[in-house]
């Protein structure tokens, strides 16, 4: 990591050595309270940034930005700001394709630092892998390889959840796939990372059970209020 890099505030805290972080909101409003100065901050320090969102709501995520300031169609013109549907990035083709999307967040990391930016903040909407689309149950298994690639760059990359949407079990799975954890609109270091050798060890495991087993696993899991709880209860 650069040394002589400004600090990256980011709810309520600073993002250090890790930098891959999940973000679980109840709603737009709470979620965009805690993510617009992060992104504005950005902007203002001549960083890119690269946000990935439902193609529904692309022209509300530009209006929620042009409301807290940020000339929206300059940084879009000069290339500071990308904007990208789902269909562009996570199901490019109809489908998600793990190895195909890793491969496409390192070109957008990459892209940014061609185009003569130091740094990337790449914020992505993960509700895409709620879709009726095939290779979107490997969500957890890409989010977990994506600890492979990321620490090469000092580029944050923010996965945000509506905690409302996803179920427990994933919830669950997620945060074992992110060192930082953005629960309350306060980020914390998660407790319940796992590094990505054993977390995909546990996967593969997991997989050659039946289904049924799985399922009988996952109801005696914690539940979601139970895990943030835990968590919040960890960090204090």
């Amino acid at each position: 990591m650069n040394a002589t890099q400004q600090p990256i505030r980011f709810a309520g805290g600073e993002l250090g050595e890790h930098r891959h972080a999940c973000a679980f909101f109840r709603n737009p409003d709470e979620e965009y309270q805690v993510l617009l100065p992060f992104i504005k901050e950005g902007i203002l320090r001549g960083e890119k940034a690269f946000h990935i969102v439902d193609p529904a709501l692309r022209a509300d995520h530009l209006q929620r930005l042009q409301e807290a300031g940020i000339d929206t169609t300059g940084v879009e013109q000069t290339g500071q700001l990308e904007v990208r549907r789902w269909e562009e990035m996570y199901l490019r083709g109809g489908h998600f394709d793990q190895d195909a999307m890793l491969g496409r967040i390192e070109e957008a990391l990459q892209g940014g630092m061609a185009q003569g930016y130091a740094l990337t903040r790449l914020v992505a909407h993960m509700e895409w892998a709620l879709e009726d689309r095939q290779g979107v149950n490997d969500l957890v298994e890409y989010e977990a390889r994506l600890n492979y690639c990321l620490p090469k760059y000092d580029a944050p990359v923010i996965c945000t959840y509506d905690s409302a949407k996803f179920g427990t079990g994933t919830v669950l799975d997620v945060l074992r796939a992110h060192p930082m954890v953005v629960i309350g609109g306060i980020l914390q270091r998660n407790p319940f990372f796992v590094p990505p050798d054993e977390f995909l060890k546990q996967l593969r495991e997991r997989a050659s059970y039946s289904s049924a087993s799985g399922e009988e696993r996952a109801g005696q899991a914690l539940t979601q209020g139970e895990a943030i709880a835990l968590a919040r209860e960890d960090t204090e």
